[in-house]
Parts: C-alpha cells; sequence; structure tokens
C-alpha cells in the first residue's frame, strides 16, 4: 500500500516504507536499496536481497556512487565527484506520484566503459521525463570496475555488476508499484556501456521476462564481451600489482587501493586507438556465450526495440588521446590492417570518401567508431528486420559548429532527459540554448512515446517508420528527418 503524506511522499515496499521528497513538482526517492550492501563477506559475492527496517526510511538524500577514478571521458562531458563507497547497490526514482496509478516505467543504466558513472548523476536527473511524460524514471547504481568485473577464480565469479542490474531489474519488477509505475510496462534504456547491458537482458530469457521495451545508445554490441581466460589474466595481474598472496587477503584490501591498482592495470594494457578498459562482462557460460548477440537478436524479436548511435562516437575519445592526435599515418594504417588485412589500403580509399574529414585521424575515427558502435548498430536492426521484427533507429548528428567534440559518444543524453542545467559539458560549449530546447523536447518526447506505447513518433518530429530494408532512420538534428541508409550500408563495401 502507498500514501501520499502532507509533507512528502511515502511509499511502501516488501522492505518497509520509503518518504521521499517533492521537487518541482516530481516525487523523488534517492538512495533506494535494491540489495545488500556487498561489503565485508559479500564483497565479490552476487547481490542479496536487501534487509528490512522498521518505521520510515528516509530516502531524501543520494547515498554514495559506487567506488570509480575519474571519467576519463570528463574532457568532453565534464566532471563530478561525489562520495563513494561500497555500500552503493541503490535506485533513484522519479515519479509524477507514489499513488496507485500505473505508468510507464523507464529504467535507466549509465554508461562509462563499467568503469565509471552512477545512475543517480544530476546528468540522469529524470524529473523533467518524469513531469513532461507522466512516466516513472529509475536510475540504477551498479558495481564497477574490478569490485563489480574482476573474474579471478577462488576470490570473485565474473559480472557481479551485470548481476547487480539484473537484482535491480528484479526489485523495480516487484515494487515499482508502490510509487505509481506499471510492473507490465517496463522501457530498459542504456547507453553505451549501459546500452550493452539491456542488450544482455534481451539475452537472458529470465530478464527479458520482465522487459516491455529496450532503447540501446551507442551500444558496443557485445565488443567488450572478454573470454574467461583473459578476464582471469586480467584479475591475476591486478592481484600482482596489490602484492595479494593469498585469496584471503581481498576481503581487507581498500577500495581505493583496488581502485588505484586498476588505473595502474588500465594504463599498462592500453592499446593504440582501443577504448576497452580491463575489466568489463565476460562470456561465462551461464549469462553470455562467446557472441551474445543472436540471443539478445532471439529476445529482441519478441519485444519493441529501438537503438541508436551519435555520428561522430569516437571524437570523445580522440580529441583527448595526443598518442591518436600526434600518431603517424602508418599507425593509423596498422588500425585498418587489423581489420581489413590485405584490403587495407581499399577500405582506406573508401574511408577517405565517406569520412567527414580526410586526415589519417578523421579516417581513424570513422573505422573505429564503425567498429564498436555503428556497424553494430545497423547490422542489428538488419538482422532483427530479417526476423520480422525490425526496429526504430535512429542517428545523432546534432554538433556545436567549431566543436572539436562534435556529435561525440554521449552527446545526445543532455537531450533525451532534456535538463541541460545540469550540464556544463565542453561537447555543449557554444551551442544555442533555444535550439538546444527545442531538440530536447523533440528527443525527449520521443522516448517518452516510445516507453508508452513502443513507438517514438510524435507530433513534434516527423513520421518515424520503423527501420526495414529501406534502413529507415531517424537524424536527430535543426531540423530532424528521416533518411534512407544514411550509413551508406548499401553503398559502401568495407565494414570492420
Amino acid at each position: 500500500m502507498t500514501v501520499q503524506s502532507d509533507s512528502a511522499p511515502v511509499a511502501t515496499t516488501d522492505c518497509g516504507a520509503l518518504r521521499g521528497t517533492v521537487e518541482d513538482g516530481v516525487a523523488v526517492f534517492r538512495n533506494v536499496p535494491y540489495a545488500a550492501p556487498p561489503i565485508g563477506a559479500l564483497r565479490f559475492q552476487r547481490p542479496r536481497p536487501p534487509a528490512a527496517w522498521a518505521g520510515e526510511r528516509d530516502a531524501s538524500a543520494h547515498g554514495p556512487i559506487a567506488p570509480q577514478p575519474p571519467s576519463r571521458l570528463r574532457g568532453a562531458m565534464g566532471d563530478f565527484s561525489y562520495p563513494q563507497a561500497e555500500d552503493c547497490l541503490t535506485l533513484t526514482i522519479w515519479t509524477p506520484a507514489a499513488d496507485g496509478a500505473r505508468r510507464p516505467v523507464v529504467m535507466w543504466f549509465h554508461g562509462g566503459a563499467f568503469m565509471t558513472g552512477a545512475g543517480s548523476l544530476p546528468w540522469y536527473s529524470g524529473a523533467t521525463m518524469a513531469r513532461r511524460g507522466e512516466v516513472v524514471v529509475v536510475g540504477v547504481n551498479y558495481r564497477l570496475g574490478a569490485l563489480g568485473f574482476m573474474h579471478l577464480p577462488g576470490v570473485s565469479e565474473p559480472n557481479l555488476g551485470i548481476h547487480d542490474q539484473f537484482a535491480a531489474l528484479e526489485w523495480v519488477s516487484r515494487q515499482i508499484g508502490a510509487f505509481g509505475g506499471d510492473p507490465s510496462n517496463i522501457t530498459v534504456a542504456g547507453q553505451s556501456a549501459g546500452g550493452f547491458s539491456v542488450l544482455g537482458m534481451l539475452a537472458v530469457p529470465k530478464m527479458r521476462a520482465l522487459v516491455r521495451r529496450v532503447i540501446a545508445q551507442s551500444a558496443p554490441f557485445g565488443r567488450m564481451l572478454r573470454s574467461m581466460a583473459a578476464a582471469a589474466d586480467n584479475g591475476r595481474k591486478l592481484q600482482e600489482l596489490l602484492g595479494i598472496a593469498s585469496p584471503g587477503q581481498w576481503s581487507d584490501m581498500p577500495a581505493a587501493d583496488i581502485i588505484a591498482a586498476q588505473v595502474k592495470l588500465t594504463m599498462a594494457t592500453a592499446q593504440f586507438a582501443n577504448a576497452v578498459p580491463p575489466f568489463t562482462p565476460v562470456a561465462d557460460g551461464e549469462l553470455f556465450g562467446d557472441d551474445m548477440i543472436p540471443a539478445a537478436l532471439a529476445g529482441a524479436a519478441e519485444r519493441d526495440v529501438m537503438v541508436g548511435h551519435t555520428r561522430d562516437e569516437m571524437a570523445a575519445f580522440l580529441a583527448i588521446d595526443e598518442r591518436v592526435k600526434n600518431a603517424a599515418p602508418e599507425a593509423i594504417g596498422g588500425r585498418f590492417r587489423d581489420y581489413f588485412g590485405a584490403a587495407a589500403s581499399d577500405a582506406m580509399t573508401e574511408y577517405s570518401q565517406r569520412a567527414r574529414g580526410s586526415s589519417p585521424k578523421e579516417l581513424l575515427g570513422e573505422l573505429t567508431g564503425d567498429a564498436l558502435f555503428a556497424g553494430g548498430t545497423f547490422e542489428f536492426a538488419e538482422r532483427l528486420d530479417a526476423l520480422g521484427r525490425p526496429a526504430h533507429v535512429f542517428r545523432f548528428d546534432w554538433a556545436v559548429p567549431g566543436n572539436a567534440f562534435a556529435a561525440c559518444h554521449c552527446s545526445e543524453i543532455p537531450f533525451v532527459f532534456n535538463n541541460f542545467d545540469a550540464w556544463q559539458a565542453p561537447m555543449l560549449a557554444g551551442g544555442d540554448p533555444g535550439a538546444m530546447r527545442t531538440l530536447g523536447v523533440q528527443v525527449q518526447d520521443a522516448w517518452i512515446a516510445f516507453a508508452r506505447s513502443g513507438d517514438p513518433s510524435h507530433a513534434g518530429l516527423p513520421r518515424w517508420p520503423r527501420f526495414g530494408g529501406e534502413r529507415q532512420t531517424m537524424l536527430f538534428d535543426t531540423p530532424s528527418r528521416v533518411v534512407a541508409d544514411p550509413a551508406g550500408r548499401s553503398r559502401w563495401r568495407y565494414w570492420p
């Protein structure tokens, strides 16, 4: 049973009552535990159910975010600094009212390469979406880095952070009715690592059963998945850096020391123009096979799906990577050979025709953007269409003229949440505020419409058809428009 008090909204879950706050007409519940704190003996264990409490638990203030290093994309997105602790398995819930209504639910899984970020960051505030769309928005915090994704036999099984996400989805499916949400209409949305995560939910039947719709933004489509052997090797390397001689020492190792060693390992294992860190999801044979995409496609054929990416994904990485900025042409040619072998020269010629710029760095950006994001987006949509269940597909093209970050990775997020006051992002610097607000309404209303009906079309946009054989794609820009095959899949021969 849920009540709305005169002073603050109160929602009653199976574990007890939560007292939130009302901000700008939206009820907000913060630091909502969906699992027991993974501390002490529960470090490196799968999430356990949260303990019950007596009385009303104060849910008006944020708890800590997961232990993590500084974001590697802070040069593009801006920086953040909040208290960190392993007691981080919490949700933030925004709702028009904690009542008996059954509103669509949008669960947000943040990106950050499974290394940084938090669903409770102001960037991801669901207040505007909840108020404009009469939907319930849920931000998810989960374990990151080695604490969430290390695989080391005898210490940590793989994919603990994924198990955290699944536990959050299960909690929401059971409890969201107390917050005015409809457990039978849950949309899981995520960007980058979060996009990978929501595709993973499609791939696992038990999780797919709880989801009605999926939005995958700039998902790497399985390309961050590691083998068990490779993951265990990284776990052993981290253990050596920490000077740990026996498994029992892991429980007493301060989280800050683990994160510091993780940073050293990340730097030591970094490869030229390769953005994948050492601790990511693992093909464990339980959740994911060696290739998770066939299972995700099977799940997508039973659900409503929207997928997309930004036009200049890699600009966020390449603009701040000194090795790339100063790379010799032969080094960039080497990356083309990695993908295309003997056809590397022909592929570079083709990329010089399709890239927006002609410098070796810009060709590399196009190649790696295709390899990590665009190629997977369109291939997934094509394969889904072949199964008779075409997706809605978008590309985010808006960029500030002259801004080096262009339409980079993460650039669509402020528009999805339509909360520009929360951002001091270099990737938005110089943008026209009026044009940004107009596009923010277009984008957010599309996400709301999709969460409601599975169709992102609305009065403020041109009609948005499904992808289909003509590869119809919504390009978000000024103006937004639908284009057939904007990536040139029917024209270009070489794709990684």
